[in-house]
């Protein structure tokens, strides 16, 4: 996560240099986009702190230096650092450190803020609409499930403590099915959703396609929190997805449906929350109550099954 907490320091930056006029709030090119990104890690640089050097102090040595440094010397530099690295041997520990390092190092390493969107595809990457609509989720487990993992709603430690992997977690899956319901949109309607229409590239669909909880599976796995019982609730989310296509596609084209379709669509819709309570015990660091899960199975298809029939019966006005 601390690569999260630097990655938001800069997003922070480069909001504040943009509000004093600095910086362009809206890149025009990727030239734009890393320039941008160029200051802000120079912004965050200079405010770092470095002995008895204040701020004044610095942008002195700064407005003193930057003039007499050319495109010649820096290239020197570089190069000497790059024959530095070849020439350096790798020792078996240095090589163990840094496939640890790897291990360890957050999937948003490689992320941009400013990155096209055919990079933001092949990892996991959540947006603020898919945060808000997941809100109603977590708020709903903290209160419904905190209880079956001795955790109290009312302390705030119990909440931020493991916050951020939940809500990144039910973000991305709320991001995945929103995809999934812009597909169903195109299948119904006949028309192609473009970039605009759901923020997300082709790349992006492809992926949702074949495996689209992998990125998601890949920063759990980074984190050390990946299970086999998580792996197999991403398959029935995966199997959910597909269910949800065949039958709205078979709807809209005033086709039979499989009532062992819709049963199984119903038994597979929770997996979110499963995941959830899953990552909770991971996080937590104890084993998996299979009472617990089994209870939860059968409390969350009646619980779909109830919201399915208040949907039905008010949008169709039936008292």
């Amino acid at each position: 996560m601390e690569e999260l907490r630097r990655l938001e320091k800069l997003q922070s930056v480069v909001s504040a240099i943009s509000s004093h006029g600095l910086l362009s709030s809206s890149p025009a090119s990727d030239h734009d986009a890393y320039s941008s990104r160029f200051l802000s890690e120079l912004v965050l640089f200079l405010v770092q702190p470095c002995s008895d050097l204040d701020i004044d102090s610095k942008l002195v040595l700064v407005s003193e230096f930057i003039p007499r440094v050319s495109g010649p010397f820096l290239d020197e530099i570089s190069r000497s650092i790059q024959r530095d690295d070849e020439a350096k041997p790798l020792s078996t520990s240095s090589v163990e450190e840094s496939q640890k390092s790897f291990v360890k190092r957050n999937v948003m390493d490689s992320v941009d803020p400013y990155a096209s969107e055919k990079d933001q595809g092949v990892v996991a990457m959540v947006g603020l609409d898919a945060m808000k609509r997941a809100n109603s989720t977590l708020e709903d487990f903290s209160r419904s499930y905190f209880m079956f993992h001795q955790l109290e709603i009312s302390e705030p430690q119990s909440i931020f403590r493991y916050l951020p992997v939940l809500s990144f977690t039910e973000s991305y899956i709320y991001q995945m099915d929103a995809l999934n319901e812009k597909i169903v949109s195109e299948s119904a309607c006949e028309f192609q959703v473009n970039r605009s229409s759901h923020g997300l590239n082709t790349e992006s669909r492809v992926l949702f396609e074949t495996d689209p909880l992998k990125p998601l599976g890949d920063l759990l796995e980074r984190e050390g929190l990946l299970t086999q019982r998580i792996r197999q609730e991403f398959k029935s989310g995966k199997e959910y997805w597909a269910l949800e296509r065949k039958l709205c596609h078979a709807l809209s084209n005033k086709n039979k449906i499989c009532v062992e379709d819709v049963m199984r669509a119903i038994h597979l819709k929770s997996f979110d929350y499963r995941v959830l309570n899953l990552l909770l015990y991971k996080l937590r660091g104890v084993e998996v109550n299979e009472l617990h899960m089994e209870f939860l199975s059968v409390s969350e298809f009646l619980v779909e099954v109830a919201d399915d029939l208040y949907d039905f019966f008010h949008k169709h006005d039936v008292c």
